[in-house]
C-alpha cells in the first residue's frame, strides 16, 4: 500500500519557517511592490469608460491630454513596481534556495553509509539540485499569486462591479462548477508528478553509472545496452512529465472555457443593455477590459495550484530525507582522546547487515606500535573491522576500544583524527594536487609539505606535471597513474601524522614497479604507528608483527608468519595457494618497521637484504 502523500498544510509550513521567514522583510516589500502592480491593472480597466465615453463618443478634446496622461502614470508605475518585486523575489528565491541546499548537503553528508548504500549518488544528486529548483519556482508563483495576482483580481472584478453587478455575476457563474474537477486534476497531477520526481532520480543514477563506469562500458562494448536503457527510463520520464504537464494545463484550460461562456452570455445581455441605450460603450468598454484582466491573474492562479503539486511531490521527498534521523553521533559528553601509541582491542563483536551476520563473538588484540595483518577470504569481515574502529558502523553487540576508551564514547571528528587510512581505490578530488594532499589544511608550511612529498616518493612524479602541485587530477584522479595516486594518499596520511595507520590492500592494483615504490612509501609511513594491514596478497604481509586469519566473521587462527605455516590451517592453504607456483627466489616485501627499529631514513638495505637478513640468517 502507497504511503498517503503529506498535505500542504504540513509542507508549506515546513518551508516558510525554516527558508523563507528570514526573508520576512525583503518578502514584505516584495509583497507591497506586487500590490501597487496589480491594482495599477484595475487602474488601466476603470481608465476605458472616460477614454471611450468623454473623448472618443463625447469629442471632448480638453480631456484627452488628461486621459492619456493617466495611462502614461499607471504603466509607468506598473513597470517600476514590476522590476522591484521580481529584483526582491530573485534574490529572496536564490538565498532561500541555497540554504535549503546547504543545509541538505550537511545532513546528508552526515548519514552513515548504510544509508548511502540505499541512497545512490544520482538520486540525491537530483533531490539536491533539480528538486529544489522546481520548489524554488514554485513558491515564487505561489507568493506573487498571493501579491500581485490576488490584487490584480480583486481590483478588475471592484471595477466590474462598479459598472454592473448582474454582468459581473453573469460572467463569474460557471466558476464554482469547476471546483470538483480542479480537485480531482489537482490529485492526478500530484500523483503523475510523483513519478516523474522518481523516474528523474533513477536517470541521474543510471547517468552517474554510465560516465563514472565509461572504461568497462567501452572495453565490453556496452554503448548500445547502456543507450537502450537509459532510452527506456528517459521514455518514461517523459511520459510521466507530459501527464503532469497534461493535467497542470487542463486547469487553465478549464478556466477558459468557463470564461468564454461567460464573455458569451454578457456579450447577449449586455449588448442588448447598450442597443435600447441604458448602457454605454465606455461601460461596456471598461467592464470587457476588467473582466479580461480579471481572467489572467485567475488563469495564473489555477496554474500555480497545479504546478504546487508537482512541487509538492518533490518537497515531501527532501522534507523525508531531511527528517532521517542520524544514526551515528558523537556521545552527549565524549572522552578525551587517548595519547601516544595506543593498543586497540575487540571484544565480542557481533554486527549484522540486515539478516546477514558479518562478524560472530571476534575478538582481537593489535599491540601498540606494532603491525597486525587480517588475512581471508573476501567477505570475513576483514574491512568491517576498519568500518567498527572509525565508527562507520556500530556494533549490535561487544565494542571496540582503543587504548581502553570505547570508540563510541569518543567525539567523532577526534576519533577519527587518530586514523589515517589507505586503501586500494586511492581516491581523490577533482581539485589540484596541493589540495589533495592538504585538504584544507592552512597551517602547512613548504618544508613540511616538501618532507611528506619526498616521503612518499611524490616528488619523483613531480616534475613531470605540467603545472607541479598546482595540476588539476581530474574526476577521481583521472588525469594521475594508480601508483601516483596511492602516493598522494599516502602523502596526505604523512602529513596528518596520526597514531593509528589502517592499510586496506593498499598495493594489491597496482603494477611490480609501482607497487615497489608505494610498498617503500608505506614502510615510512607505518614506522612508529600502531598500524591494522588488510590484504590477500599474502607476501606484502609476512613480516607482521601478528597475523590475524579471519573466516566467516569470526577468527580461526593468528600469530606470525612462521607460527602460521607451522600450524598449518586456513592461512598455510592460502599461502600455498599464493606461492605453489612461485620460484624459491621470488622477492617478498620488507616488514613492516616496529616502534623499536622504525629507520630515521629510508632502510639501505632494500628488500632482496631485508629479506635475506629476516628469513636467511648465518
Amino acid at each position: 500500500m502507497s504511503t498517503p502523500h503529506k498535505s500542504s498544510r504540513e509542507l508549506l509550513p515546513w518551508l516558510w519557517r525554516g527558508y523563507l521567514r528570514p526573508h520576512m522583510g525583503l518578502l514584505a516589500i516584495a509583497v507591497v511592490f506586487m500590490l501597487i502592480e496589480g491594482s495599477m491593472v484595475g487602474g488601466l480597466a476603470y481608465m476605458m469608460q472616460p477614454m471611450f465615453d468623454h473623448v472618443f463618443v463625447a469629442g471632448n478634446a480638453d480631456a484627452l491630454f488628461w486621459v492619456s496622461m493617466a495611462f502614461l502614470i499607471i504603466f509607468s508605475v506598473r513597470g517600476v513596481a514590476s522590476v522591484c518585486q521580481k529584483v526582491l523575489l530573485a534574490k529572496i528565491s536564490q538565498t532561500s534556495a541555497a540554504h535549503l541546499r546547504k543545509d541538505m548537503l550537511a545532513r546528508l553528508i552526515q548519514q552513515d553509509p548504510a544509508f548511502h548504500k540505499d541512497h545512490p549518488p544520482g538520486a540525491l544528486i537530483q533531490r539536491v539540485q533539480s528538486d529544489v529548483t522546481s520548489i524554488n519556482a514554485v513558491w515564487r508563483a505561489l507568493i506573487t499569486g498571493a501579491g500581485r495576482d490576488i490584487t490584480q483580481l480583486l481590483a478588475t472584478l471592484y471595477v466590474a462591479l462598479m459598472v454592473d453587478w448582474r454582468w459581473t455575476l453573469l460572467m463569474l457563474v460557471g466558476l464554482p462548477l469547476l471546483l470538483i474537477p480542479i480537485s480531482s486534476v489537482q490529485r492526478y497531477v500530484r500523483r503523475k508528478a510523483s513519478q516523474a520526481r522518481d523516474l528523474g532520480a533513477s536517470l541521474s543514477t543510471r547517468l552517474d553509472e554510465i560516465f563514472h563506469g565509461i572504461i568497462p562500458i567501452k572495453l565490453n562494448s556496452l554503448e548500445p545496452y547502456q543507450q537502450r536503457r537509459f532510452g527506456k527510463h528517459m521514455d518514461d520520464f517523459v511520459r510521466a512529465e507530459v501527464r503532469a504537464n497534461f493535467g497542470t494545463s487542463s486547469i487553465t484550460g478549464m478556466i477558459d472555457i468557463m470564461a468564454g461562456l461567460g464573455v458569451m452570455g454578457v456579450v447577449l445581455y449586455g449588448g442588448s443593455e447598450i442597443i435600447a441605450g441604458e448602457k454605454t460603450v465606455g461601460q461596456f468598454m471598461s467592464f470587457f477590459t476588467a473582466i479580461g484582466l480579471t481572467f489572467d491573474p485567475m488563469r495564473r492562479l489555477a496554474a500555480v495550484s497545479g504546478t504546487w503539486q508537482a512541487a509538492a511531490a518533490a518537497l515531501e521527498r527532501i522534507k523525508d530525507l531531511m527528517d532521517m534521523p542520524i544514526r551515528l553521533l558523537s556521545p552527549a559528553t565524549p572522552k578525551s582522546v587517548p595519547e601516544g601509541l595506543p593498543e586497540i582491542r575487540l571484544d565480542n563483536i557481533r554486527l549484522s547487515y540486515g539478516e546477514t551476520e558479518i562478524l560472530h563473538d571476534l575478538s582481537l588484540v593489535a599491540e601498540a606500535g606494532k603491525t597486525t595483518a587480517l588475512v581471508g577470504a573476501s567477505g570475513a569481515g576483514k574491512s568491517t573491522i576498519f568500518n567498527l574502529l572509525t565508527r562507520l558502523v556500530d556494533p549490535q553487540n561487544g565494542s571496540a576500544r582503543i587504548a581502553g576508551t570505547a570508540v563510541t564514547d569518543m567525539d567523532l571528528t577526534a576519533l577519527r583524527g587518530l586514523f589515517s587510512v589507505v586503501t586500494q581505490d586511492a581516491l581523490l578530488f577533482d581539485e589540484t594536487l596541493r589540495e589533495n594532499i592538504l585538504l584544507g589544511r592552512t597551517d602547512v608550511n613548504d618544508a613540511q609539505l616538501q618532507k611528506v612529498l619526498d616521503a612518499a616518493h611524490v616528488s619523483d612524479f613531480l616534475p613531470n606535471l605540467s603545472e607541479g602541485l598546482d595540476t588539476p587530477v581530474g574526476p577521481r584522479g583521472s588525469a594521475l597513474s594508480g601508483g601516483q595516486r596511492q602516493r598522494v594518499v599516502i602523502a596526505r596520511a604523512l602529513l596528518r601524522n596520526t597514531p593509528i595507520l589502517l592499510l586496506d590492500e593498499a598495493t594489491s592494483a597496482l603494477d611490480a614497479q609501482s607497487e615497489k615504490v608505494v610498498q617503500a612509501a608505506l614502510e615510512r609511513l607505518a614506522g612508529g604507528r600502531t598500524t591494522l594491514v588488510i590484504a590477500h596478497r599474502l607476501s606484502t604481509i609476512r613480516a607482521a608483527d601478528k597475523i590475524i586469519v579471519m573466516d566467516q566473521g569470526q577468527i580461526v587462527d593468528q600469530g606470525n608468519h612462521e607460527e602460521l605455516l607451522a600450524r598449518g590451517g586456513l592461512y598455510a592453504d592460502l599461502y600455498r595457494l599464493q606461492f605453489q607456483d612461485s620460484s624459491s627466489d621470488t622477492p617478498a616485501p620488507a616488514p613492516f618497521p616496529s616502534p623499536e627499529n622504525a629507520p630515521a631514513s629510508p632502510p639501505s638495505l632494500g628488500w632482496f637484504g631485508q629479506l635475506k637478513k629476516r628469513f636467511f640468517r648465518g
